[in-house]
């Protein structure tokens, strides 16, 4: 099984607002693009981040080969209760998710 930020070129994310946050997958090559795209629903985003995937917006670009991601934080930013102000560490789980094959879901 390969690690999605192993397949891609980079996962980053950040604050798209105070109340969501945006995560931005640059797969590099349209092979990577083509394969993200297949395998990465919104539904499993939603999952993985433990957010109703009916919230989740997902997001293609393939002009520049991007898949992103926005979804609502769990706190709004600087709230007591926020553990990355700037949501810069939200990426971290999805480069972590697993392919099973290519074309099928991430887990």
């Amino acid at each position: 099984m390969a690690r999605l930020g192993e397949v891609v070129r980079a996962v980053r994310s950040k604050n798209a607002g105070p109340f969501m946050v945006t995560v931005d997958v640059f797969c590099g090559t349209e092979a990577a693009f083509q394969r993200v795209n297949a395998a990465l629903p919104a539904a499993a985003v939603g999952r993985l981040y433990g957010v109703d995937p009916e919230r989740v917006g997902r997001y293609e670009l393939p002009a520049i080969r991007v898949v992103k991601f926005s979804f609502p934080r769990p706190v709004p930013q600087g709230s007591r209760g926020d553990r990355d102000m700037h949501g810069a560490q939200w990426a971290v789980l999805l480069a972590e998710a697993e392919f099973e094959e290519p074309g099928e879901s991430v887990r």
